[in-house]
């Protein structure tokens, strides 16, 4: 389980092609032996109603939240953390370098015993 959940100001579309984003983490992603395949889930949304900072109009920002089930060496988490975090800076060039963005990345371990899953394409993919 590591899903990448990415919410964004609406006006970062203008800028960005979001989906551009989204594949640059799950490249990132599904290099990693740290994250198996069928279990990446990279969702991107944009938060319809926002105030950022000061509530310049060109304020804009991604927000990501990685979801990871427990049981990770935190080195790891951190290393992979911080090849996610590069990735998605790289895509995301043209408004780091403004002075109206803001870009974060948080990573979460789930308990198991706390998850629920019915997920038939492990065992689709397991098969290859």
């Amino acid at each position: 389980m590591p899903h990448l959940h990415i919410e964004y100001s609406p006006n970062l579309e203008r800028y960005v092609a979001v989906q551009d984003v989204c594949r640059a983490a799950w490249e990132v992603m599904k290099e990693s032996e740290l994250f198996p395949l069928a279990g990446i889930r990279v969702r991107a949304f944009a938060a319809d109603h926002c105030i950022v900072a000061d509530d310049h109009p060109d304020n804009d920002f991604v927000a990501m939240t990685l979801s990871v089930g427990a049981g990770r060496e935190k080195a790891a988490l951190k290393a992979a953390g911080e090849r996610l975090f590069s990735a998605v800076q790289d895509a995301l060039a043209a408004p780091l370098a403004t002075t109206h963005f803001a870009l974060s990345l948080e990573i979460r371990e789930i308990d198991a015993a706390l998850g629920w899953k019915d997920t038939p394409i492990h065992s689709r993919l397991s098969q290859h």
